[in-house]
């Protein structure tokens, strides 16, 4: 996994920048408040923990890949940026208040180790605030047309909504409620449903590169016989169709917004 993200951060930041809505609806479900310490667990180049650092708060960045790490103390000196993995923060208990994870937690190895341990140094009271996409709402992609393979492989290693709710409950924590989030044309953050409404994007290898299962889980042949149809359907508007015939109400992400019991001590 780190050496996977080694190879995505060489130019990861060209292309996942914060994106200023998903930036607010994590501060705003955070509500972090000018004396605590937030961690911002699989920070990666640390788009997010610098959006909402320049806000006026005290962050602490971690991720398993030094690449990544090495981009973000270029963007901010002054965030607490260190290397970890979820399962293993080497943070005191009781001594974090508050804690956002945005598009990691499919990454973590031990999946109920990790909210454990997150469990363990959230002070009571405090929130969890987790963005990411659930196999349901991926079988709504129109990607899935011309690259089935990697949604299906993409989906394998995405947690149920049901699975992070059995695991963050048996860990402690009570999810307050959980908010869909729809990719919206202007995104910034060009992640892997980036191009849910402009789908030229995906004919772009700096933007395939910074996309996981583009990088990491695809079949070679799959993608570029995928990307040729896209290519075609894109010049003939027949791509307009297929859009249309995955349209849904689900949702293409999700926030899951957790509490850890103030009676917890």
């Amino acid at each position: 996994m780190t050496a996977k993200y080694d190879s995505i951060g060489l130019n990861y930041n060209k292309t996942r920048k914060a994106d200023p809505f998903i930036a607010e609806c994590l501060f705003t479900n955070l509500n972090p408040k000018a004396d605590g310490v937030y961690l911002d667990i699989g920070c990666g180049t640390g788009n997010y923990t610098n959006a909402l650092q320049k806000k006026g708060f005290r962050f602490i960045g971690i991720d398993p890949s030094n690449k990544m790490l090495e981009r973000a103390k270029l963007k901010n000196p002054n965030i607490d940026w260190r290397q970890g993995q979820a399962e293993n923060t080497k943070i005191k208990p009781n001594s974090i208040d508050g804690i956002m994870a945005s598009l990691t937690i499919h990454h973590w190895k031990d999946f109920e180790q990790g909210f454990s341990e997150l469990y363990s140094i959230l002070k009571p009271n405090g929130t969890i605030v987790i963005f990411t996409s659930t196999p349901k709402q991926m079988k709504g992609y129109w990607l899935n047309h011309y690259f089935p393979k990697m949604l299906e492989d993409s989906m394998t290693q995405m947690p149920s909504l049901k699975t992070i709710e059995n695991v963050m409950n048996h860990s402690g924590f009570l999810i307050s409620k959980t908010e869909i989030y729809n990719v919206k044309p202007d995104l910034k953050d060009l992640f892997l449903y980036c191009g849910k409404h402009n789908p030229k994007l995906y004919l772009s290898p700096k933007i395939r590169q910074g996309i996981s299962s583009f990088s990491s889980l695809a079949n070679t042949t799959e993608v570029e016989t995928g990307l040729i149809e896209l290519h075609k359907d894109i010049a003939n508007n027949t791509i307009q169709k297929i859009i249309n015939s995955f349209k849904n109400d689900l949702g293409d992400y999700l926030f899951i917004i957790g509490k850890k019991p103030l009676d917890s001590i």
